[in-house]
């Protein structure tokens, strides 16, 4: 494979871009508007600064990597011959089925299409394709130039071939893939967002304060992040759709999203993204100030000190 085409300039589109470009593919990133792109773009200037300002690469990778990325909005003559897409838009199942429908339409039966959804069927997404065979989930953690896993998931008709391609395609770009197969949530979201879910029905029901939950995961169970502090990082809007699908999916009471976040992501709280969810990040990105809905005393939390 030489050639990559990423749908979408979002967080994970870009840091997908990034990745496949600094590991020497050529890749066509590609989203509905130039404001999105040129914001993509940025993103990856900046974290590739960050990098060489740590001594991890080079002036010339920072260079190389930003020539190998040529950005698009139209998904016609981004996908034109590619050997691969990956699929990167918002968590949206209507939206995803319609990109690939149009990928169907404008791509060779040889090009491998993935999508880096976190909790849609990729069965169900593969059937709106012909040789439905070649579609696959990679599901790349955030921020993706960092996290070294990927979960490389197998629809109901995905093949043998296509997966071991991507599985090696995965630890070329120095991954760690880890294949499972098409059920809601697939391991890490059916793991991590009823954790996170029981962490928000805990505030919800007043057992103790956003800082008291966090704490209690940071310094007990080890956990870098409390599982309050992710889900504003993850995006709420985000757990309350992986939520969902799980929930329909399974029809088990016990994925149903607690209702205070659905009214949280009603109200346009969504977290860091939004500037404010369990946390205030007017001032910092950093999780250091409680949100005043669940401010209960004069507390600054300097979490990066725990």
């Amino acid at each position: 494979m030489k050639t990559i085409a990423v749908i979408g300039a979002g967080t994970m589109g870009n840091g997908i871009a990034h990745t496949f470009a600094q590991s020497g593919f050529t890749v066509k990133l590609i989203d509905v508007s130039e404001k999105s792109l040129d914001k993509g773009m940025a993103t990856i200037a900046a974290n590739l600064d960050r990098m060489l300002s740590k001594g991890t690469i080079t002036q010339e990778d920072v260079a190389k990597t930003i020539t190998n990325i040529i950005t698009y909005t139209d998904l016609k003559d981004g996908v034109v011959g590619v050997d691969l897409v990956v699929e990167a838009a918002t968590e949206n199942v209507e939206l995803k089925l319609n990109i690939f429908k149009q990928l169907n339409e404008y791509c060779s039966h040889n090009t491998i299409l993935a999508t880096n959804t976190s909790s849609i069927s990729i069965t169900q997404i593969g059937a709106v394709v012909a040789h439905p065979e070649r579609v696959i989930g990679m599901h790349f953690m955030n921020p993706v130039p960092i996290m070294k896993l990927v979960e490389i998931i197998r629809g109901y008709n995905t093949s043998d071939e296509v997966t071991k391609i991507i599985m090696t395609l995965s630890e070329k770009l120095g991954k760690v893939p880890v294949e499972v197969n098409d059920y809601p949530g697939f391991v890490a979201n059916r793991i991590l967002m009823p954790m996170l879910n029981e962490a928000i029905e805990t505030l919800y029901n007043k057992v103790a304060g956003v800082y008291e939950i966090d704490t209690v995961m940071k310094l007990g169970m080890g956990h870098p992040m409390g599982p309050l502090q992710l889900a504003d990082f993850i995006g709420l809007d985000v757990c309350l759709a992986i939520l969902n699908v799980m929930y329909d999916g399974f029809k088990n009471p016990k994925y149903a999203p607690c209702p205070l976040l659905v009214n949280m992501v009603r109200a346009g709280k969504l977290g860091v993204k939004s500037g404010e969810g369990f946390y205030d990040y007017s001032e910092s990105k950093k999780a250091e100030k409680i949100s005043k809905q669940f401010y209960k005393k004069e507390i600054s939390c300097r979490f990066n000190r725990i």
